[in-house]
C-alpha cells in the first residue's frame, strides 16, 4: 500500500472518548485495502456511502466527513495514489474538457487515465465517491460532448458502476465501455481501449 494512504487513515479515524467509548453518533466507517469483493458488496447497498479516494488528502476528507455526518461509509484503498488531490468537493470533478466522449476515472485510476488520454479530445471526470452516484455531474459532462461515449475506469470489477451510468443516461442514446481492475489498468491498456472505442 502507498504508505501515505495508510497514514491518512490513521490520522483521520477518531479516538474513542471516555464519555462515548464506542463512538455512538460518530458514524460507521469501514476501510478496505484492495478488497474489490468488499467494494462490490458495499457498492450495491444503498444504505452505504462508498468512497474510493485516490490521494491521502481525499482519504482524510472521506473519513472525517463520514464521521461528522454520522453516516455509514466504506472507504476503499488501493496500493496506488494520484500525484495531486482532486474531488475534494461533493460530486464528480471535471478535470479535463473534451468533445469526443467522457472518461470517468475513479480513485487512483485518474493519473493513468490522464496520461492515457493525453492528446485526445475527451473530457475526464474524476470520482472519489461513487455512492451516491453523481448523476448530474455525469449527465452534464456527457451532454457537453459531441458524442455520448462513456469510458468507465474503476479499480473494482469491470462494470461496477455501469448500471448507474445507464440509469443516468437512460434518455440519452450512448455507448459505454467499462474497464476494471481485472483489465490491468495501466496507461497502455487504457490508451488502447479508449482509442479503439472512440468513434
Amino acid at each position: 500500500m502507498h504508505p501515505d494512504m495508510l497514514q491518512a487513515v490513521t490520522d483521520s479515524l477518531p479516538a474513542a472518548r471516555p464519555d462515548d467509548p464506542v463512538g455512538h453518533g460518530s458514524g460507521t466507517v469501514l476501510v478496505g485495502y484492495g478488497a474489490v469483493e468488499e467494494l462490490a458488496r458495499f457498492a450495491i447497498d444503498p444504505r452505504w456511502t462508498v468512497h474510493v479516494p485516490g490521494h491521502p488528502d481525499e482519504v482524510r476528507r472521506a473519513i472525517r466527513s463520514a464521521v461528522g455526518r454520522g453516516e455509514r461509509a466504506f472507504v476503499h484503498l488501493s496500493g496506488d495514489s494520484n500525484a495531486e488531490p482532486h474531488g475534494l468537493a461533493d460530486g464528480f470533478e471535471l478535470v479535463r474538457e473534451g468533445l469526443d466522449g467522457v472518461v470517468l476515472a475513479v480513485g487512483a485510476t485518474l493519473d493513468p487515465v490522464l496520461r492515457a488520454t493525453a492528446g485526445l479530445d475527451v473530457g475526464v471526470l474524476y470520482a472519489a465517491t461513487v455512492r451516491p452516484f453523481d448523476e448530474v455531474g455525469l449527465r452534464t459532462a456527457v451532454l457537453a460532448a459531441d458524442h455520448a461515449d462513456v469510458v468507465l475506469v474503476e479499480p473494482g470489477p469491470p462494470g461496477l458502476s455501469a448500471r448507474h451510468v445507464a440509469e443516468t443516461l437512460v434518455h440519452v442514446p450512448h455507448r459505454l465501455l467499462p474497464l476494471g481492475g481485472a483489465d490491468g489498468l495501466d496507461e497502455g491498456v487504457i490508451a488502447r481501449a479508449v482509442r479503439d472505442f472512440l468513434r
